[in-house]
C-alpha cells in the first residue's frame, strides 16, 4: 500500500506566493539583515542591473560561482566584477574576498541576497559570490555596471 498525499488549500495570494517560490521581500526588508562587513552595498537599481548582468553572463557561462572558485580565479589574475551577497552567515566564509580585490584593483559590490544572487546566475542554490567576466554579448551592460560598480565609495 502506498500513502497518498493530501493537497493543501491555499488562499489566491498564498498560492501566487507559493509558485513564485516563496514571499517577495522588498529591499528593504533585505538590508534589514545585512552582515556588519556588507559595504558597499550597492542601491536598489544597481542591484537590479548586477542581477541582469549575471543572468547574460551566466547564459554564455562567462560567471565564476562560490568563494572557492572565485578566489581562485583571482589569485589567477582574472579581470571582472566580483558581486557579493550580504546576508551570508558567518562572515568568516567570505571575509578575506574584499581585501583580495582591493590589492588587484577589481571593483566588487555587495548585495542584499544570496538567494537572489544564486536565482539569478541560473542556478537552484543560494551563491554568496560570483565573479562576471567581460564578453562582447553582454558589453554594454557589463560596462554600466563596471563605471557604477567603481564609483561606490569604498569602506575605510
Amino acid at each position: 500500500m502506498t500513502k497518498v498525499k493530501k493537497e493543501k488549500v491555499l488562499d489566491g495570494e498564498e498560492a501566487a506566493a507559493v509558485e513564485a517560490g516563496g514571499p517577495e521581500r522588498s529591499y528593504a526588508e533585505l538590508v534589514a539583515h545585512l552582515n556588519s562587513i556588507a559595504q558597499p552595498l550597492a542601491s536598489r537599481k544597481l542591484s537590479k542591473k548586477l542581477y541582469k548582468c549575471v543572468k547574460k553572463a551566466a547564459k554564455g557561462k562567462n560567471i565564476r560561482r562560490g568563494v572557492k572558485e572565485v578566489q581562485k580565479f583571482i589569485n589567477k589574475g582574472e579581470r571582472g566584477i566580483v558581486v557579493l551577497a550580504g546576508d551570508t552567515q558567518p562572515i568568516d566564509v567570505y571575509s578575506h574576498l574584499p581585501v583580495m580585490c582591493e590589492d588587484r584593483n577589481l571593483p566588487y559590490a555587495y548585495i542584499p541576497s544570496k538567494v537572489d544572487l544564486g536565482s539569478s546566475a541560473g542556478s537552484k542554490r543560494p551563491t554568496c559570490a560570483i565573479l562576471i567576466k567581460p564578453h562582447t554579448d553582454y558589453q554594454d551592460a557589463y560596462d554600466e555596471c563596471l563605471d557604477e560598480v567603481s564609483h561606490l565609495p569604498k569602506p575605510l
